[in-house]
């Protein structure tokens, strides 16, 4: 615990200070843990039932939504402070200029694609068409505005984020009714295989530096605590997260540090991070203090102080009946499914210095 401490130490140091990697510019695929708007940018805006466009949503950083799944800003946006550029606009941004960095990440976004749902009977609990292929693909259609015929050079000084991506591939099984747990874990294989297939295919256009993050603790977020409570004691760690679903994210995580090795051997040029939101996050909950926070599975935005969590699943973020807290740089936990801009910005010191990422960005 005591080299977490130091990750509050680094992050006073943000700005102004040089450091021995730079970019040219960021390019981001994921879900709602790191998109910056890709669910608001069209003509329309927010759809109407997306809480994310309504206040609090935004109002510690930006002091307005932003179409963040926080109250100011994700991993990325940080990285990008980091490193002197620009907060990544979403891609679907029109008019965006591209050249010092993109987010393809979307809310909803899932590494397999949606026949792969429809196949096993849970294309009802997929409603967005943003996995990670189609992100590579909107990334692909951006690339001549950005870099022309230059792209393998221009991309080999760029910086890389893959994920995190699999949380909503297993959402779809385990807010299925009938299916659950078992389903989920079935095809964790498959989605591993789809983030490396993704991976590889971001090193054939040119990817040298590719942050890839783990999923996080599922086990620890309120909406799955709220949601599937137990009487049996022993359901629950010794951090009182659910430990079958902290068991769902060590297996993938697991098979994922095994593909990344096997990348590693086949792209000798490619430096292929490993960034361990679980190892983070579990570390958050278990002695929030360190990290500069005091709470660690309650939510910020919630229910009213409902429950042991502060959540309920009829009454999210951003709707009547929900109000946010007034010291959200206290939380870990945003909206019981999302954290705060106060834990992303200390997660994005653990990937920088390399506390929680395998090999550190800086490094």
């Amino acid at each position: 615990m005591v080299r977490a401490a130091v990750l509050i130490v680094f992050l006073l140091s943000f700005a102004g200070h040089g450091c021995s990697q730079r970019y040219n510019a960021i390019y981001s695929f994921g879900d709602s843990i790191s998109d910056t708007g890709n669910l608001c940018a069209g003509s329309g805006g927010c759809p109407s039932w997306d809480n994310t466009g309504k206040p609090p949503y935004g109002n510690t950083h930006f002091g307005r939504p932003t179409g963040r799944c926080t109250d100011g800003r994700v991993v990325v946006d940080f990285l990008a402070e980091r490193f002197g550029l620009p907060l990544l606009p979403p891609s679907k941004a029109s008019g965006g200029d591209f050249k010092k960095g993109a987010n393809m990440a979307i809310i909803g976004a899932t590494a397999m694609d949606f026949d792969f749902f429809k196949s096993r009977g849970l294309g009802a609990s997929v409603w967005n068409d943003g996995s990670l292929g189609t992100q590579i693909q909107w990334f692909q259609q951006l690339m001549p505005s950005i870099c022309g015929t230059g792209c393998k050079s221009y991309f080999s000084n760029s910086l890389f984020i893959v994920g995190e991506f699999g949380g909503n591939d297993y959402n779809a099984a385990l807010f299925t009714p009938g299916k659950g747990m078992a389903e989920a874990r079935s095809y964790v294989p498959q989605v591993v295989d789809r983030i490396t297939t993704g991976v590889e295919t971001l090193i054939g256009l040119g990817a040298v530096d590719v942050v890839v993050p783990g999923v996080l603790p599922i086990g620890c977020f309120p909406v799955y605590l709220t949601l599937y409570p137990s009487s049996n004691k022993d359901d629950y760690d010794e951090i009182g997260c659910l430990r079958s679903f902290n068991s769902l994210s060590s297996y993938h995580n697991e098979l994922l540090k095994q593909a990344l090795s096997g990348l590693r051997s086949k792209h000798a040029g490619v430096r292929l991070m490993y960034a361990d939101f679980y190892a983070q996050v579990t570390d958050m909950v278990r002695s929030p203090e360190t990290f500069g926070l005091e709470y660690g599975l309650r939510v910020c935005c919630g229910a009213g102080g409902e429950g042991p969590y502060n959540y309920n699943n009829g009454a999210n973020c951003g709707t009547a009946g929900a109000s946010a807290c007034g010291d959200p740089e206290k939380y870990l936990a945003w909206d019981g499914v999302h954290l705060t801009d106060a834990a992303y910005g200390s997660i994005a010191g653990g990937w920088l210095d390399g506390t929680y990422c395998s090999p550190g960005i800086l490094h």
